[in-house]
């Protein structure tokens, strides 16, 4: 488990959220100093306070802990969810047409890899 990167998951939420660590803190029923240790990945957590982080932030488990998980298509598919679920349609549209950019310039837009 890689507490630092799931700190720091944690705090790039908290901070879409516009919330101090003492509000996330307050808000989940955990001190201000336990808040600050586990977003600089100093501390684990319980799975109870998981869940409240997770509900309190709006975002799924697995995508806090995909350090974690197995990189298989359906946890890289939710990751891309997880980060484009909160932005405005416009934002939505101007990545996807990054997205499909980045793939036309590396030439795998609609090509799966042919067995040889």
């Amino acid at each position: 488990m890689d507490y630092k990167k799931l700190g720091e998951r944690i705090r790039t939420e908290r901070l879409r959220l516009n919330l101090t660590q003492a509000q996330l803190a307050e808000n989940t029923g955990i001190s201000d100093t336990y808040m600050s240790a586990i977003e600089r990945g100093e501390r684990s957590l319980t799975l109870d306070t998981l869940v409240r982080l997770v509900n309190r932030l709006g975002v799924k488990v697995d995508y806090l802990l995909s350090d974690s998980a197995e990189n298989s298509d359906a946890n890289i598919m939710e990751q891309f969810k997880q980060i484009i679920d909160c932005q405005p349609l416009a934002r939505k549209q101007m990545a996807l047409n990054i997205l499909r950019s980045v793939f036309t310039y590396l030439g795998d837009v609609g090509q799966e890899e042919k067995p040889r």
